[in-house]
């Protein structure tokens, strides 16, 4: 596709660029043409499929004329290095172009003097080279490769889709799919390909690629999500009876990884807030001195043969977006652990803009080279960039400290990878580097930024319209600060009044400042922490950053399944929050309808709506228990409920005080196998030790690790368990999600826990 941007009304002008438009047709090119440059900076946004772009440097009249068509160079150059640009002028005029101009374009086009067929091809050969070069290494030769249409006699038996085609199932899956994703599910048997297992040919060269693109010194594709990329990693590092820092607020296939190394974790704790959502591991916490105490209290870690930590591993952002500065954790940790591990699987894009600047692991910090830890970030490539589901990717930053083998770790990916990966999976991980690469990578996080900092504004903006209207002042909140910081020391300004474009670009304005009300943690280090823009918290009535628990609110999980009976899937609910991401695939109308439908809530509330009218596949499923309910009527019975059971105190205490560890849960594991467990039903777990992760979602975090002490039975751990068992009887159709409990029919939770007796030959 050829963009053309020119507004010439002469006649032999038009007819010139008439002439080489038809040359261009005939070689197979689609034409778009735009009359301004306002057209034409929209057209080069709105279709990545321009393969060159032809400006007529006299767009508009005179010197502001030029300035319109700089205006769209350097809209090409903000999303593209290399996507060529023909300026369309004349000698005398092309001596006195800006060096910016000259530096940027492709080539001059002088329609008096070079032939319509002449500029044409010339505008074919650059279009050719700008594909060629736009292909990362691995895509490349597998396009290559499938166009060869070769007969195979290797795997997949599926033999590039023909065996699909010899049933009516198989023809209509293959239809579904279409014949090129067959054709390119490819064996290892294809040496064109080179192997993932051993990073050879244009496999290894996509990794090697994307290291450069990442800022790391070397990087592997994973094809079975983070969770596999997060046990890779704890193997390269951990054996038996090693002693490791893991974060509470780790995936719990960080939690398998200890399991399965058999390590012996001490556990660095989050702090919390109100509304539930998980903040940083206290600076303080993380110093030498700290980690020293931390170890010499834990019954396993102390155990150990040697206390001196060979590991740790930090969530980064948090769930709900809280950013670390990377550059100090780094330099905390790094007086006590050699290898320090990053979970960044909801935050791939964080090295591509400004405004996460030191806050990733692959950040380039000064220093004393010699005393930093090796670095490991560990990135859901398909969450929040474009790559299939599962594609991940683990980068690494070596250090003299604690250098990284290449071959030595290739043992614990070869552990877990798989003999047969599916390429197309590669290719992604391969096409999603390729498309960050350069001022694309800051392009696009600028739009995802773009679209969350727009979403947000329009909250508060309908939340004030509604407060000086006729009707109920409530309505939704965003948590974020009320009033923000400017790059400006010591200038704040309201968060509506503040500049768009700096809230998509300057830190300041997310950074949580120590004893602000707004974020409800304290004890903060300035500028330790930071808000991910892209990561947005809706707040409904009912409790505060605090825990301030309201007479009447209105409970997130009522919200949510009115979202969902309208098609809107949200990525996280808690008691009294919303998470949404605003991923590259957000758009404005996306964002737009999810608020149309909040203030569609909120009218449903207000005039006391029926629930068969608002959430009626629930009614339809529990009619006896909500057919004559009202909305409001069942928002102020559950949150009487929440209040009742003490629901978000019993949630802080629950996960705010770690479980007394009794085995390591490698041990508890094997007894598991060993078959020397029960089940348990919460309301006589008092005393008992569990025998599996307990991980109540949201948050996903473990309130019980195998082997750990439930505590007593009116202790906060089975206190908040008996909350939500009694929560979930109360309100079917709300329950629950938590892995580890198994609810009978009757809706009583049980665990599976040790033995009594085999735990005190686990302990001998």
């Amino acid at each position: 596709m050829v963009l053309v941007v020119t507004d010439d009304a002469d006649p032999a002008t038009a007819a010139e660029i008439g002439r080489i438009a038809d040359s261009l047709r005939a070689e197979g090119y689609g034409l778009m043409y735009a009359t301004t440059a306002r057209d034409g900076t929209a057209q080069v946004r709105a279709n990545p499929a321009i393969g060159s772009v032809l400006l007529d440097w006299d767009i508009g009249t005179g010197g502001a004329g030029r300035r319109q068509a700089l205006d769209v160079i350097r809209e090409v150059r903000r999303l593209s290095a290399d996507l060529p640009i023909f300026l369309l002028t004349n000698r005398t005029m092309a001596g006195n172009l800006p060096l910016e101009v000259q530096r940027e374009i492709q080539e001059y086009i002088w329609l008096s003097e070079d032939t319509p067929e002449f500029i044409a091809g010339r505008v074919s050969f650059a279009i050719r080279r700008y594909e060629r070069a736009l292909l990362p290494p691995f895509f490349r030769a597998l396009a290559e490769f499938s166009d060869e249409h070769e007969y195979s006699w290797h795997t997949p038996g599926h033999s590039g889709g023909v065996a699909f085609l010899k049933t009516p199932v198989g023809r209509v899956f293959h239809d579904f799919y279409g014949e090129q994703a067959f054709r390119s599910d490819l064996s290892v048997s294809v040496p064109e390909l080179g192997s993932l297992l051993d990073h050879s040919g244009p496999a290894g060269a996509a990794e090697v690629n994307a290291a450069r693109v990442f800022g790391a010194d070397m990087t592997f594709f994973v094809l079975n999500g983070t969770s596999t990329a997060n046990q890779i990693v704890g193997h390269s590092c951990i054996v038996t009876g090693d002693v490791v820092l893991a974060d509470r607020n780790c995936h719990k296939s960080i939690n398998y990884a200890l399991t399965v190394t058999g390590a012996r974790p001490a556990y660095l704790l989050p702090m919390r807030n109100g509304y539930g959502i998980i903040g940083p591991i206290p600076a303080h916490a993380l110093t030498a001195e700290a980690v020293r105490s931390l170890i010499a209290a834990s019954p396993l870690a102390s155990g150990a043969a040697s206390q001196s930590p060979v590991y740790a591993v930090v969530t980064n952002s948090t769930y709900d977006g809280l950013c670390y500065r990377a550059d100090r954790v780094a330099e905390l940790l790094g007086e006590s652990v050699p290898r320090l591990h990053f979970d960044e699987a909801w935050y791939a894009y964080a090295a591509f803009h400004p405004i996460y600047h030191g806050r990733f692991a692959m950040h380039r910090v000064p220093g004393d080279a010699g005393r930093r830890p090796t670095l490991f970030a560990t990135q859901s490539t398909h969450k929040l960039l474009a790559a299939f589901s599962q594609a991940s990717m683990i980068h690494i930053r070596s250090s003299r400290r604690a250098p990284v083998d290449r071959s030595r770790f290739n043992e614990a990916y070869m552990m877990h990878g798989s003999t047969s990966p599916l390429y197309q999976l590669i290719a992604s991980c391969d096409v999603a580097a390729a498309m960050m690469e350069g001022p694309g990578g800051r392009a696009l996080t600028d739009e995802s930024l773009d679209e969350a900092v727009t979403f947000r504004r329009a909250m508060v903006r309908a939340a004030r319209e509604l407060a000086g209207g006729p009707g109920p002042d409530w309505f939704f909140s965003v948590w974020q600060p009320q009033a923000v910081a400017t790059p400006e020391e010591g200038r704040r300004v309201d968060f509506l009044d503040a500049d768009p474009a700096m809230l998509r670009e300057s830190p300041e304005c997310w950074v949580l400042q120590p004893g602000e009300a707004w974020h409800g943690f304290s004890g903060l280090e300035d500028g330790y922490c930071m808000l991910d823009p892209i990561k947005v918290t809706i707040t409904t009535p009912g409790v505060d950053a605090v825990g301030t628990v309201a007479d009447r609110g209105i409970p997130a999980q009522v919200v949510t399944k009115f979202l969902d009976e309208r098609g809107i899937e949200v990525e996280k609910t808690g008691d009294y929050v919303i998470l949404l991401l605003f991923s590259m695939g957000v758009t404005r109308g996306k964002w737009g309808t999810l608020l149309d439908a909040l203030l569609e809530f909120k009218d449903h509330y207000d005039r006391g709506a029926s629930l068969e009218e608002v959430i009626p596949g629930v009614v339809a499923d529990y009619p006896r228990r909500y057919a004559r309910l009202t909305l409001p009527e069942l928002c102020d019975q559950m949150h009487a409920e929440l209040r009742a059971q003490h629901v978000v105190r019993l949630l802080d205490q629950a996960f705010g005080t770690l479980p007394v560890p009794v085995l390591p849960p490698g041990r508890a594991y094997q007894l598991l196998v060993r078959d020397q467990v029960e089940w348990v039903e919460v309301d006589h777990m008092g005393g008992r030790v569990s025998a599996v992760m307990v991980v109540p979602y949201p948050p996903g975090i473990p309130v019980l690790m195998p082997g750990e002490h439930a505590g007593e039975s009116g202790g906060p751990v089975l206190g908040y368990l008996r909350a939500l068992q009694h929560l979930d009887r109360k309100f079917p159709g709300f329950g629950h999600d938590i892995h580890g409990v198994e609810p009978t029919p009757d809706g009583t939770y049980r665990v599976m826990c040790l033995k009594d007796d085999a735990l005190t030959e686990g302990t001998s």
